[in-house]
């Protein structure tokens, strides 16, 4: 998510999953950089660069380089399915290998090594039939780090850009989700967005402190992700003005979270919640779909349905929690130029493939917060409580107050919102339906 929509040529080279100067093996963040180019928007680049040193400075993050098979994850750690817990440590300590039991959450069991090892080769090795002869193979993966999803996979493609308020809801509008609650599992909520807020986030929701984002780095200097989830919650209300949100944070105010924080997340959402709005996500290692995730969003209440982002390293690798079958993947929409004769095309950011459900416009104006971004050799950007951005991240929180909106309207259920949803027809290939406003 970032500001305005990005030229393909960047986000084709500068996304996370290019990464042609790391090795195949799995190296610290700090280890290495990423390419740049002359050619590149000068503010993306100021962006993508403090976010990457970020990310390089955060010695609980790791980089698995392969090209186009790149995920993060978190050093020394293995999740593994609680029923294959014993056959594992077995092996693992049969090999040499340190390791204790670290807690559980979702159906998997944290196992942590005693020393930093290369965690990927040592999954793929648990994973190969040939180490199973007449046992069934473990279901093992890393502990893989989810991000907010921006411009390109990983990070904003380029900032938030500062705007001008948004006009109050229409009144005549007020209905439309109402009765309806949202859970925003993200960056958390602004302290202060109900009262600087009040028409669009005033008795929204319930604050919290534990759902509150922690959004500075110092004094009024914004984390790169600080306010995306009031931002994300503000979408959502704008879709269905009479609808309530549940925030909880899930990640940082960078933009940083793990299976452990978003499962965690989902766990706290409140018993009212009946869509839960996911503007976030991961790759994984062999695209295989996350563990902890896949049995979190099969343990929501019934009746409860998930919507995330298809991602933004615009390509057809999956997503994780979007590309989960019982997921709504969106992926987002750009505004057409010239003659075109749909309004909208494909954002070349975006995310797409069979396993995309739904779009909608990627570029919206939101709730936001107060404060400044400062960015190396750029000028400092102040913002007074809105901005605009681009992503996924938005088109999922556009689709979610549609559902909220449908629900209220017809008096239907999520399932029956998510039924309806799916039976329009396919407005894109790979992009699913196309949901306006």
């Amino acid at each position: 998510m970032s500001g305005p929509d990005l030229p393909s040529h960047r986000l084709t080279r500068r996304r996370l999953i290019v990464l042609t100067a790391m090795s195949a093996a799995a190296v610290p963040l700090g280890a290495a950089w990423w390419p740049s180019s002359a050619a590149a928007d000068e503010e993306a680049d100021a962006y993508q660069q403090a976010f990457e040193r970020t990310l390089a400075e955060d010695q609980d993050v790791r980089l698995y380089g392969e090209r186009g098979r790149e995920f993060l994850y978190r050093p020394r750690q293995l999740l593994v399915a609680d029923r294959d817990v014993k056959a594992v440590l077995e092996r693992l300590r049969r090999d040499g290998h340190e390791v204790i039991v670290r807690g559980a959450f979702a159906g998997v069991t944290r196992l942590v090594f005693a020393r930093e090892v290369d965690v990927p080769a040592i999954v793929a090795k648990l994973r190969d039939p040939e180490q199973w002869p007449g046992r069934p193979v473990p279901a093992v993966q890393p502990h893989h780090v989810l991000v907010g999803f921006g411009n390109i996979m990983g990070n904003p493609g380029s900032p938030p850009g500062p705007a001008g308020p948004l006009p109050a809801p229409d009144p005549k509008r007020a209905g439309e989700g109402a009765g309806v609650t949202v859970g925003v599992c993200d960056t958390g909520i602004w302290p202060d967005a109900g009262v600087y807020h009040p028409d669009w986030l005033g008795g929204s929701y319930l604050p919290e402190v534990d759902d509150e984002d922690a959004l500075y780095l110092y004094d009024d200097v914004l984390a790169l992700q600080g306010g995306h989830g009031t931002f994300v919650a503000g979408v959502v209300r704008q879709a269905a003005p009479g609808v309530r949100v549940d925030p909880e944070q899930a990640l940082s105010p960078t933009g940083v979270g793990d299976e452990a924080s978003v499962v965690a997340a989902l766990g706290r959402l409140g018993s009212d919640v009946s869509i839960v709005n996911l503007s976030l996500g991961c790759f994984t290692q062999g695209d295989v779909p996350s563990l902890p995730l896949a049995n979190a969003v099969a343990a929501l209440p019934k009746g409860v349905i998930a919507v995330a982002a298809a991602g933004n390293a615009g390509t057809d690798r999956p997503a994780w929690p979007a590309a989960l079958e019982s997921v709504i993947a969106v992926a987002a929409v750009s505004p057409a130029t010239g003659d075109a004769a749909d309004p909208v095309v494909p954002a070349p950011y975006s995310g797409y493939g069979s396993w995309v459900d739904a779009c909608a416009l990627g570029l919206r104006v939101s709730t936001y917060v107060k404060g400044r971004l400062l960015l190396p050799g750029l000028p400092e950007r102040e913002f007074d409580g809105f901005a605009s951005w681009a992503g996924t991240s938005f088109a999922t929180a556009h689709v979610a107050g549609w559902l909220a909106t449908w629900m209220s309207s017809t008096g239907g259920d999520a399932e029956a919102a998510r039924a309806a949803l799916l039976a329009q027809p396919v407005w894109h290939p790979d992009f699913g339906v196309l949901v306006a406003g």
